[in-house]
């Protein structure tokens, strides 16, 4: 298929694939005259790296296991990191649908190091969120509960 067909299929836009191309996470086929053809394949791919990429994963942290991708099990990206999938539960070797316990914890390692990430930015940004409140007058924030922005800037 075209590339606006598998685009639309995978449910991003065009230029969205041809930066997943450039970055390395599908590889288009070529017609005579140049134009980029996709396989069903490759849309159940760019459908996983939306996924990763929407759980909080970087374009940078998917290519560092993008080999993966194309061997993911029927369950998907949940799959990939649950238990029993042999990133955890001391199985050897390969599964025969999905990839081996090595790699998924590899996988597994770049997804804690993220959360990690975004663990650290969260309690920075609620540093900092505080110590602008402070400044406004606004009461401390209650956890789990958002402040309403900019109240005292509308005031």
């Amino acid at each position: 298929m075209r590339i606006g067909d598998a685009a639309a299929a995978a449910g991003m836009t065009a230029r969205a694939l041809r930066y997943y191309e450039e970055q390395g996470l599908v590889t288009a086929g070529r017609t005579p005259s140049g134009h980029r053809v996709y396989a069903p394949e490759d849309v159940h791919r760019l459908r996983t790296v939306r996924e990763l990429l929407d759980a909080g994963l970087t374009v940078g942290d998917i290519r560092s296991f993008a080999p993966l991708l194309d061997s993911l099990p029927p369950g998907g990206v949940a799959a990939l990191f649950a238990p029993g999938n042999g990133a955890r539960d001391g199985a050897e070797g390969d599964h025969e649908d999905g990839p081996g316990r090595d790699d998924c914890r590899a996988a597994e390692a770049v997804a804690r190091r993220r959360l990690a990430d975004l663990d650290a930015r969260i309690e920075r940004l609620t540093r900092l969120r505080g110590r602008l409140a402070r400044q406004l007058g606004e009461p401390a924030r209650v956890p789990g509960r958002v402040a309403p922005y900019g109240r005292a800037l509308r005031e």
